[in-house]
């Protein structure tokens, strides 16, 4: 890494910038153009990629809105051409954010105190982004080509399910490797949990809180419901046990359950309530396993009312989990460039959830997860990342370009 004041600064204006253009979905347009235009001078080639509303209709497709559309909507890719007849890198990064937290000010407005910037998406997506300019950058003043042949996929929905990676990746991807760039507190992850987004519908027979004739509550079924899921984590969590790099955790794949709706009025019985949630698993069990298994466990396990009064769908991110065995060439090459740049080389693995497992299981492509940010971090009001951890990623990369 040339860590020219050059460098420093482009890639320090860079994220700032990046920072002040809100990018929640469906608003990615502004933040793809800049990337386009700003990133365009440092690579050999750059092109705005139109997302296509037939994406839609993909069977892999996650998240879906009514009436929404990709009017607008860019992924990017850049390419940088190796120097050799090398291999072929593939580096992914989300250009998207979630919305800013209830109570979160200015979060759009970065600040920089003490070596840290402050601001929705510092760390979740766009200063491990930034790492990947900075590289651009680095080459470009040093008037070198890496001797592998790069491509970048800055792409949007990353949050939402995947979809923007999804575009890319059904228009042909051929590579020998890929490195998401992600909030990966500067470790190595040879694995990614994958997670699947549930909503549960529960039925009961609304009435009024007095009445003495027979009236079942949807909240009661829904409180039911929770207690069934949390059974059904614990039974896969024990399935899941001592699985290499997700055995130093406690519990690597969380059940969250977010959201509970129910009721219109305190003195009435609920005839619906609906829980949405996230049920996460480890990548010895499939999407399919975990969709079916929620369904058998309420089936099985509720009572004779519930059983048969519920309705359960998978609308939104639905994730496949993926690993890599730690003697891969891909992990034990990137490992090397991390101790090269004096950097720890922990190979572990990623109890959050990313784009990695498309990769890995549309196109058969080997994939880890990289990047500076901690992930207590990401998604909170608090949201931070370390400058000086942006390019020295930004440097552990470079080297791997160079010598995977």
């Amino acid at each position: 890494m040339n860590n020219s004041n050059k460098v420093f600064q482009n890639t320090f204006e860079f994220l700032m910038q990046l920072i002040k253009i809100p990018s929640t979905r469906g608003k990615e347009g502004e933040v793809a153009k800049y990337i386009y235009q700003t990133i365009g001078p440092y690579v050999d080639e750059v092109e705005l990629v139109p997302v296509e509303d037939a994406i839609i209709s993909d069977p892999e497709y996650a998240f879906y809105i009514p009436d929404f559309t990709y009017k607008n909507t860019y992924n990017v890719r850049c390419r940088i051409k190796g120097s050799e007849k090398g291999k072929r890198i593939i580096f992914n990064a989300h250009m998207d954010v979630v919305p800013p937290n209830e109570g979160m000010k200015d979060s759009f407005n970065p600040r920089y105190e003490n070596g840290i910037i402050y601001g929705r998406g510092a760390c979740d997506d766009k200063g491990p982004l930034s790492a990947l300019f900075a590289m651009a950058v680095s080459f470009h003043e040093k008037g070198q080509k890496p001797k592998n042949n790069l491509e970048f996929h800055f792409v949007v929905e990353e949050e939402s399910g995947g979809n923007g990676t999804l575009a890319l990746i059904r228009q042909g991807v051929h590579a020998d490797a890929v490195v998401v760039m992600e909030t990966c507190e500067m470790e190595l992850k040879a694995a990614v949990r994958g997670a699947v987004w549930f909503q549960l519908e529960l039925y009961g027979q609304a009435g009024h809180s007095g009445s003495q004739e027979t009236r079942i509550s949807a909240l009661d079924q829904a409180f039911e419901a929770i207690r069934i899921l949390r059974d059904y984590h614990d039974k896969i969590l024990s399935e899941s046990k001592n699985l290499p790099l997700f055995d130093q955790f406690k519990d690597p794949m969380p059940l969250t359950v977010g959201l509970c709706e129910a009721g219109t009025w305190p003195a009435s019985i609920p005839a619906k309530a609906v829980l949405k949630g996230v049920m996460g698993f480890l990548p010895n069990k499939s999407r399919q396993q975990i969709q079916d298994g929620i369904h058998r466990a309420l089936k099985e396990e509720g009572n004779a009312w519930l059983k048969e009064h519920f309705n359960l769908t998978f609308p939104m991110l639905r994730n496949e989990g993926n690993q890599l065995p730690q003697d891969h060439p891909l992990v034990t090459s990137f490992a090397r460039s991390m101790e090269t740049c004096g950097v720890l080389p922990k190979i572990t693995a990623m109890t959050a959830s990313c784009d990695a497992w498309k990769y890995d299981k549309l196109s058969g492509i080997p994939v880890i997860a990289f990047g500076p940010g901690r992930i207590k971090y990401a998604h909170s009001a608090q949201e931070q990342i370390a400058f000086e951890d942006v390019m020295t990623a930004a440097q552990v990369i470079e080297d791997f370009s160079n010598t995977f």
